[in-house]
């Protein structure tokens, strides 16, 4: 994240703003990790395909394209890129002991109209050297994607700047994400409240609750990621910058009938408002207000 070559902010005024030590700044290891980060990026591409092959399943693809690699090692590289097999199984979703988790609001609820659901997760994007994880925000109906943000660590920063920026552009009935730290932290869902938005998280074993990101990322990696080899943070986010833009303004949905997320938002959107405007007037009319009474049924108690 650190410019060298910027000529307002010098290096070690950047480092100070990143509260690091410039001594990180300049420091290059001796270790070659490039090829834990060749193995990361198969695991990457195999997940995205087989998200339910957990540490033996992958360890048996990397052995089959001519890896010598043991179980311990593809397990530490899961757990680098927070990735974990799909199937219902116990404590699958690890929050912390003191946050709440919220019950899930989904079920069997008909999503007719934009910025009646968002969902948010978090994935693992490589670079040429080392990784970074990205962050989105999308409307279900409409797979419009509100805001996103990349950071090189799964701290709560990002999710909270990519919470904001959404906000400030539109708001939710209803917040959907996993049972992850980030979600579940006491700053993002009091965020959530006090905007007034209905918080669900999804249950434990509920593996496809966030069926729509997962297909955005597939989408991300396939059309963006993995057709690109990113030097820096900074040129991942200028690509990603631009793959966004394509992606919610420009590329067809066959779901969609065809359509881009934004025509699809911008129309319910439109289309919310116009029902909005059309009940204030017959409220100012009185046309609502006059209306009949409805009949109220008292029942008898039996004695």
């Amino acid at each position: 994240m650190i410019n060298p070559n910027n000529a307002n902010i010098s290096v070690k005024r950047q480092c100070d703003l990143l509260e690091i030590p410039r001594s990180t700044f300049y420091y290059e290891s001796s270790r070659d990790d490039s090829y834990d980060h060749l193995l990361m990026s198969e695991i990457d591409r195999e997940y995205m395909h087989r998200p339910f092959y957990g540490v033996r399943r992958l360890k048996l693809h990397l052995q089959k394209l001519g890896h010598d690699i043991g179980h311990r090692r593809v397990r530490r590289l899961m757990r680098q890129m927070d990735l974990s097999a799909i199937y219902p199984k116990p404590r699958r979703s690890q929050s912390h002991k003191e946050h709440r988790i919220y019950p899930y609001l989904l079920r069997d609820l008909q999503i007719d109209h934009a910025d009646q659901v968002w969902a948010t997760d978090i994935t693992y994007i490589r670079l040429r050297r080392g990784f970074i994880y990205l962050v989105a925000i999308m409307d279900w109906f409409s797979r419009y994607v509100i805001s996103w943000d990349v950071s090189i660590s799964l701290e709560l920063d990002s999710s909270l700047r990519c919470l904001e920026d959404a906000l400030e552009q539109s708001k939710p009935e209803i917040f959907n994400s996993d049972q992850g730290v980030q979600f579940t932290s006491l700053p993002f869902t009091q965020r959530l409240k006090d905007a007034d938005v209905r918080i669900s998280m999804d249950g434990r074993g509920r593996a496809f609750d966030n069926i729509f990101i997962e297909r955005l990322w597939r989408s991300v990696k396939y059309e963006e990621v993995y057709l690109k080899d990113y030097e820096s943070v900074t040129a991942a986010k200028n690509s990603l910058s631009n793959y966004f833009k394509f992606y919610n303004y420009r590329r067809p949905h066959q779901s969609l009938n065809n359509k881009a997320p934004w025509e699809v938002y911008k129309q319910s959107i439109a289309k919310k408002d116009e029902v909005r405007l059309e009940k204030e007037l017959l409220i100012q009319d009185g046309s609502i207000l006059n209306e009949p009474p409805v009949p109220l049924f008292h029942l008898r108690r039996r004695p």
